[in-house]
């Protein structure tokens, strides 16, 4: 690689992982390029060569967060099939992403509401994409006679990844005892939902559960 390639990516990465500290801390009115450029080391010269603007940066924060699911996503030719073992493997590279970046997660969550237009556009660019992808690999199984044709995919998709959202949430906010541990609580996500829109039979959809944990 040329060196002023390298020494350009360098660059973009660091300022990623500042945006990514500045917007978690700040909240997105909060942040600005002056002290992400700060973090960063660089000049905000150097940083609008990278990203034109606060929005632009943003977006590619949240790309880069959710990069792992992307690329598992966009390899489903490598999947193999099995409701409950694809979808526990998704469910963990969910669960690991959302753990991994929990302080900017809460703070999208806290800042959506009083900056729907920033958060709208961010959602359209980088997590539609991601939903839509799940859809189809949902809307194939379909097909396959593997799950219900009445089942309303965008909105069990939403219902799968917002059981994990809380799970997450709730066991970093609130310090009660639980008689499961984090790992029981995403095989039970992903089992309750495989249940609710396979077509098989339990002893057959459900007799290999797997966990993909690191």
């Amino acid at each position: 690689m040329d060196h002023s390639v390298q020494r350009a990516a360098q660059t973009r990465a660091r300022i990623l992982k500042a945006a990514t500290e500045v917007f978690a801390a700040s909240g997105i009115a909060g942040a600005t390029t002056r002290e992400i450029a700060r973090v960063a080391g660089v000049n905000e010269v150097t940083l609008f060569r990278h990203f034109q603007n606060k929005e632009q940066l943003l977006a590619a924060v949240v790309q880069q967060v959710t990069a792992l699911q992307a690329e598992a996503l966009a390899n489903q030719d490598e999947w193999t099939g099995e409701l409950q073992i694809d979808l526990s493997h998704y469910g963990w590279l969910y669960n690991n992403m959302l753990e991994e970046h929990e302080a900017l997660v809460r703070m999208f969550i806290g800042e959506a509401k009083r900056h729907p237009e920033a958060a709208l556009q961010v959602l359209r660019e980088t997590v539609q994409p991601l939903r839509e992808k799940l859809m189809a690999y949902l809307r194939n199984g379909i097909e396959q006679g593997k799950i219900r044709p009445d089942v309303d995919l965008l909105t069990a998709v939403d219902m799968f990844t917002g059981m994990l959202l809380s799970g997450m949430l709730r066991s970093n906010t609130i310090p009660l005892p639980r008689s499961y541990s984090r790992d029981r609580y995403i095989e039970s996500c992903v089992d309750l939902f495989v249940r609710g829109i396979s077509t098989l039979p339990v002893h057959t959809a459900y007799s290999s559960t797997t966990s993909t944990a690191q």
